[in-house]
């Protein structure tokens, strides 16, 4: 198939990189990159089309990825592609259109060595990315993005995540009622899930509390933090120990840090 003209298939695609209720309608989103989609790829994730620049020859990657990948192969004039790659002048040389994965919290595998975070009602899908990537290169068994919240599936979202939410299961879902019900179901399957929160006034210090067992890490809001409602419902609450002038971390930064403790953790308690 080949599109030159801004038909309605292409402002379809094009509707799926600034407007999310289309994107959630569709059920697909856009991608670009070499690691992205070769991780897509590589992952299995359902392909539904992949575009190509029908102007300049194909490099051996992307040939490969056509002939490896499922789903409609489109030919697309090099201004268009440019547009749904969101690049002034350069187009990208693939844009894969996926399928979105189930809301499903089973696809988050709850081992006796579980680690899984959940990013509270986030606003910035840079924010939700960059996590995805943190927890993916630290261990983590998947993310859950809970409340009123920036869109996982977000290109911004997408792009910070550099490939990672192929590999890691990220999950929304309306609130922290569905998470906890889903949590006490794996503990009755005799899972001591340990629920952990962040917070400036925490009990302990990151450093100071065991990060070993199987264990939920909550971090709140850019702005707010935690709701009153996951304060409620965690088991322990804990802080960044921090100096200087600063009264708070990113968000990313806040949950790349514990991540990064809680395998410094298990890494010693295995060499043990």
């Amino acid at each position: 198939m080949r599109i030159s003209s801004r038909n309605a298939r292409f402002q379809q695609w094009q509707a799926l990189l600034t407007n999310r209720n289309k994107r959630q309608r569709a059920g697909e989103f856009l991608v670009q990159g070499v690691r992205p989609i070769t991780i897509a790829v590589d992952q299995g994730w359902p392909i539904r089309a992949l575009l190509y620049d029908a102007q300049r020859p194909l490099t051996r990657w992307a040939e490969d990825i056509l002939h490896r990948a499922g789903g409609e192969h489109v030919s697309m004039s090099r201004e268009l592609l440019a547009e749904l790659g969101e690049k002034e002048e350069a187009a990208p040389e693939l844009i894969a259109v996926l399928e979105m994965p189930a809301d499903d919290l089973d696809r988050i595998e709850v081992r006796h060595d579980f680690l899984g975070l959940v990013f509270d009602r986030p606003s910035g899908p840079g924010n939700i990315g960059s996590i995805i990537r943190s927890a993916d290169a630290f261990g983590a068994d998947g993310l859950i993005v809970t409340g009123h919240a920036a869109d996982v599936y977000d290109p911004r979202s997408v792009r910070a995540s550099t490939g990672s939410l192929f590999a890691l299961p990220s999950v929304r879902v309306p609130s922290q009622r569905e998470v906890m019900t889903w949590i006490d179901r794996e503990r009755d399957r005799g899972k001591p899930v340990v629920v952990v929160g962040t917070d400036e006034k925490g009990e302990a210090e990151l450093f100071d509390f065991d990060l070993t067992r199987p264990t939920l890490l909550l971090i709140g809001n850019e702005t707010s933090g935690l709701s009153a409602a996951w304060r409620e419902l965690a088991d322990h609450l804990i802080s960044i120990p921090m100096t200087g002038s600063a009264s708070s971390l990113n968000a990313a930064n806040a949950a790349t840090t514990v991540l990064y403790e809680a395998r410094r953790q298990r890494l010693l308690a295995a060499r043990h």
